[in-house]
């Protein structure tokens, strides 16, 4: 992964191994080649190397992929001085300061830069010979070479060694004031290639920095080759997750100022603290789902729709957690079905929960799904309510009923129910298609949803019951039939179907039904949960050997109203005979 790799090569810089930090630098670049971070980190490792050209390069891809981000400036600058180009590093530490104004990094390049190239200038116009001492403290080489000798870099870590080092580079003339400091004699050495004896540091007198007369003779100087000048390789991991890790924490307080007025409806701050934790951190897209919940309650569902895609959006680049691309999906759907008002209104809203749901299912989303889908069907049937077109095709209904062309028949009484969904008179209409043509399913259905839409139509009763007949559930049919009369106790339909179901019962009391019939008919009735209930009751079950083999115990259950209707019922479905 990159990120590892991205570690190991901090790890390296960290410990002076900059080949090492380059090469892991170098696979994580490969890994992801967007990633401006690592550029400029393999920079400074180059950089490290008096690598200055590829340093350069890096730097300027920095740039390229983030324009707006100071550091590639102040890698650009450190890459450029390297180079002894001193003017175009001045102008790159500038346009970091532009976009960063406080950043005391580039304003520390900016002032080395300056002072390289004036005393570029200088040296050009002056024969003189350099100060040896003065120009081992010029620019940012000085903190390079602290930072890559082992002797001296503990040394950048104590406060008090660095803002001794930093008095001496502003005035080298301050060296004498630190011949004492055994850290500061350590780093001079170090900055001059040369290894001063351990006790001659109290007796050392250095040139002022302005003097270019040569040491004293009893002091030998060996001679030394200046060294180029290399660039401060600014702390980079360390500073990047320090400063990543604050922005996060100031972002996170803008949040939870944001929750704490959201929670106490007061929207609108809730909407600036939220825009002020996405201007700090834009890498975590719960502040952009915050404050389009906040849209979403004000009612702007415009803003809040836009806010969803925008977090959509970011999060595909972030690979962020898919449960919070699924949150904003979802948020993004509520608010279309709030704008919705129409059937067609709701189609992109359900198609948004849908892919939501392909992201996280999530029980919440599912509900708003099957809400979204519920109403747009709802809106489908009152844009498409028409009582008046409804009547005109049940005629045309029954018109083909009449022909006996049942299929037709069954279409238009269909069309009829889309047009009026609560007419009782279609759906029994169609109940008697459906029985017509054997879908005995169908048409007991039909048959029940016109009961319930009006208990009191007879014909709602025939057709069931005419249903329950063929399907040879007589004892079921019956209790229909008794149903009905109850509303209408003068309907012919209903006392012939009584009549019809009764004969039938009978029939299979006397024994007159023939073996095939009985067994198909106690198979049926078999498959009915009543009759299975009946049949493992303990009490019943018990009753039932009573009737065969205690004729007295059994004229004590006759007198049991309860135990009497069921087994009426089992004699009923064939069951239990009585002889």
């Amino acid at each position: 992964m990159a990120d590892e790799a991205k570690a190991k090569g901090n790890a390296a810089f960290s410990a002076g191994d900059f080949n090492t930090a380059v090469k892991h630098f170098t696979d994580a670049i490969n890994l992801s080649p967007t990633n401006h971070v690592l550029y400029s980190n393999r920079s400074a490792a180059y950089a490290s190397l008096h690598q200055y050209d590829a340093a350069l390069s890096d730097a300027k891809k920095t740039v390229d992929l983030k324009p707006d981000w100071s550091k590639g400036y102040s890698r650009l600058g450190a890459a450029h001085l390297g180079l002894h180009q001193y003017q175009e590093a001045v102008s790159a530490y500038k346009r970091g300061i532009e976009i960063d104004p406080n950043n005391e990094a580039l304003k520390s390049g900016l002032a080395d830069a300056q002072s390289a190239a004036t005393a570029s200038a200088s040296r050009a116009r002056s024969a003189q010979p350099p100060n040896l001492f003065g120009d081992a403290f010029q620019g940012p080489e000085m903190w390079a070479k602290l930072t890559a000798d082992p002797s001296t870099r503990a040394f950048l870590q104590q406060p008090d060694f660095v803002k001794a080092m930093q008095d001496i580079q502003r005035n080298p003339s301050k060296l004498n004031e630190h011949l004492k400091d055994q850290r500061v004699m350590q780093a001079l050495g170090v900055l001059l290639n040369v290894k001063f004896a351990h006790g001659g540091g109290d007796d050392m007198e250095v040139p002022e920095a302005e003097t270019s007369s040569p040491p004293p003779p009893s002091q030998p100087v060996k001679e030394v080759k200046k060294p180029e000048p290399v660039p401060e390789p600014e702390p980079m991991e360390i500073t990047e997750e320090k400063e990543k890790k604050e922005k996060k924490e100031k972002a996170l307080k803008e949040k939870e100022t944001g929750n704490a007025a959201y929670k106490k409806k007061d929207f609108e701050t809730a909407i600036q603290h939220y825009t002020k934790a996405m201007e700090i951190d834009d890498e975590d897209i719960s502040y952009i789902t915050n404050r389009a919940a906040v849209y979403l309650e004000m009612g702007k569902y415009e803003d809040c729709i836009k806010d969803c895609d925008k977090a959509v959006e970011r999060g595909r680049e972030l690979r962020a957690d898919y449960k919070m691309i699924a949150k904003a999906l979802t948020r993004k759907g509520t608010a279309l079905a709030k704008m919705a008002k129409c059937s067609k209104d709701y189609e992109p809203a359900i198609e948004t929960f849908q892919k939501a749901l392909t992201e996280h299912r999530n029980p919440d989303t599912l509900k708003k799904l099957n809400d979204a889908e519920k109403a747009k069907k709802e809106l489908e049937q009152q844009e498409y309510f028409d009582p008046k077109m409804a009547d005109e095709e049940r005629e045309k209904g029954n018109e083909f009923f009449k022909q006996q062309k049942y299929p037709e028949a069954v279409k238009h009484y269909t069309e009829s129910l889309r047009r009026n969904p609560k007419d009782p008179k279609a759906y029994s209409n169609r109940a008697a298609c459906y029985t017509k043509l054997g879908a005995l399913p169908e048409g007991l259905k039909d048959a029940e949803k016109c009961i319930e839409l009006d208990p009191t139509f007879s014909k709602g009763y025939t057709r069931k019951g005419a249903v329950q007949f063929f399907m040879k559930e007589y004892d079921k049919a019956l209790e229909t039939y008794q149903e009905g009369l109850k509303h209408d106790p003068n309907n012919q339909e209903l006392l012939d179907g009584v009549r019809r179901c009764v004969e039938q019962i009978n029939k299979a009391n006397r024994g007159d039904l023939s073996p095939e019939e009985l067994k198909e008919r106690q198979a049926k009735a078999m498959q009915d949960p009543e009759i299975q209930n009946i049949l493992s009751d303990p009490v019943m079950r018990q009753v039932l050997v009573d009737f065969q083999e205690n004729p007295k115990a059994a004229q004590e259950h006759t007198k049991n109203p309860m135990v009497m209707n069921k087994i009426q019922k089992l004699i009923s479905a064939g069951i239990v005979q009585m002889r």
